[in-house]
């Protein structure tokens, strides 16, 4: 019905033309516009993020052992 290798060439061709056009520079400059966009946003990395997560979780493990330790403690002293 419809030939692969057809298709293989018009997505070679087409590759070919966008390299060779202004469209590859307008990519190019678009990507550099966003990457500083990001940049000024003070924004974290997903394995920054990931990594504070676990931090606060233990965090929160802790505390809650804590305040277990402290009502226990102040059960004791009445």
């Amino acid at each position: 019905m419809f030939n692969p290798k057809f298709f293989e060439e018009i997505s070679a061709k087409l590759s070919v033309a966008i390299a060779n056009s202004p469209a590859k520079d307008v990519e190019k400059n678009m990507r550099a516009l966003l990457a500083q966009g990001f940049a000024k946003l003070d924004l974290v990395t997903r394995e920054e993020f990931d990594v504070q997560t676990a931090v606060l979780a233990r965090t929160r493990e802790q505390l809650t052992a804590l305040e277990a330790r402290v009502t226990e403690l102040e059960a004791q002293r009445k």
